[in-house]
């Protein structure tokens, strides 16, 4: 790649943060913030105690689970029409500072043209709901609640398939936990289950020599500050203390998996790395494992982070540039694709992977939707 296109690659996730910097959700001082959103009230259900469990088949999941309801909108329920079952619209949940349209431009979307490939493959009802960019997953959960709720209304079906890249995959789950009624399945691509030790660093959380390069690193690609002119932390404090030791440690002992949903999970491994004891799968999908000999080159952007996830010589921990695959694992665990964390979407703007990577991320979606269509979902 040239300096020229590295320049480019590097202003173009300027551009996409600093679009979406004021990010959807109202304004708050709340919890000694300044910016997005403070929490909507609902949203967030009791803890329940334990983390989830890995592992198990690929139709795993089954049971029910209760749901509190009103004796009045039974009686509502009643004169309504029978909601429709599976096949379930899909629902893409963008991550961190994600966005649904760049600069409300429609042939540029995070998830760039996965909508348009899965309706060439027959699956017209797929919708990518926009969230807070810069917020908790308790707070842009419940909105994506409301944004499931809105399209059930609109297409009369029962339940939603979800599939959330990054910190959506952690928005699924609430709205799986909260209104598991509502969420036949939850996949989960490079979501950081586990949290990144690069929130840890950067919060200052933890001591490591090359804290100030990571630090730096951050905040100068994502363009937005850690405190604002006044010293105040801005919004980018939320995500980062969920993506942190302690964060999501809370957050999967509130947020267990409901026993009516099922849970799969897949990550990307870069930096040339083939798949490792991390990687291995907890069953075995071609469309998965036919990308097992190919590697994929870290994109510039993530040399840094990859570099400090890495571990060093001695110490190769798998990982897309920003996520470990150890953090990514949830549910029942599909395997690594060799792809960094953009590659994943098909960012910047649908490029390619990297040299010598045939890795297609399109076709990725196409057959995670057939998984779940080939499961009853």
């Amino acid at each position: 790649m040239t300096v020229g296109a590295k320049t480019w690659r590097f202003a173009g996730v300027v551009a996409i943060v600093l679009s979406v910097g004021g990010g959807c959700g109202s304004e708050s001082e709340s919890e000694g913030y300044s910016g997005a959103g403070a929490r909507p009230t609902g949203g967030g259900g009791t803890p329940s105690g334990g983390s989830s469990g890995t592992g198990g088949s690929l139709g795993g999941g089954g049971g029910s689970a209760a749901v509190g309801g009103n004796p009045s909108d039974a009686a509502i329920d009643a004169d309504a029409p029978p909601k429709l079952g599976p096949p379930y619209p899909v629902v893409l949940c963008h991550g961190f500072f994600g966005f649904e349209k760049f600069a409300g431009l429609d042939a540029i979307t995070y998830f760039y043209k996965v909508k348009e490939e899965l309706a060439k493959n027959g699956e017209t009802l797929v919708f990518t709901p926009e969230v807070d960019p810069f917020n908790d997953s308790t707070y842009r959960g419940a909105q994506l609640q409301g944004e499931i709720e809105k399209i059930l209304a609109q297409t009369g079906h029962e339940k939603v398939n979800l599939i959330g890249h990054s910190q959506g995959g952690l928005d699924a789950r609430v709205v799986a936990h909260d209104r598991p009624d509502l969420v036949a399945s939850v996949t989960t691509i490079a979501t950081p289950h586990q949290g990144t030790p690069i929130a840890d660093v950067i919060l200052g959380l933890v001591s490591d020599p090359g804290a100030q390069q990571l630090v730096d690193w951050f905040v100068k690609q994502i363009g937005y500050a850690l405190y604002d002119a006044a010293g105040k932390k801005t919004s980018l404090w939320k995500p980062l203390e969920l993506f942190s030791k302690s964060g999501i440690a809370a957050f999967n002992q509130k947020y267990t998996d409901r026993a009516s949903v099922r849970y799969w999970s897949l990550t990307g491994r870069s930096d040339f790395k083939l798949p490792g004891q991390d990687c291995k799968p907890d069953t075995t999908l071609p469309f998965i494992e036919k990308w097992n000999l190919e590697t994929d080159p870290i994109d510039p952007l993530f040399l840094i982070s990859e570099a400090y996830l890495d571990g060093g010589i001695g110490q190769p921990d798998a990982n897309d540039g920003l996520v470990r695959v150890q953090d990514a694992h949830w549910g029942t665990f599909l395997g690594c694709v060799p792809a960094d964390h953009l590659d994943e979407v098909g960012q910047l703007f649908g490029d390619s992977p990297g040299i010598g990577n045939l890795f297609e991320y399109r076709a990725l979606y196409v057959e995670l939707v057939k998984m779940l269509r080939d499961t009853g979902l």
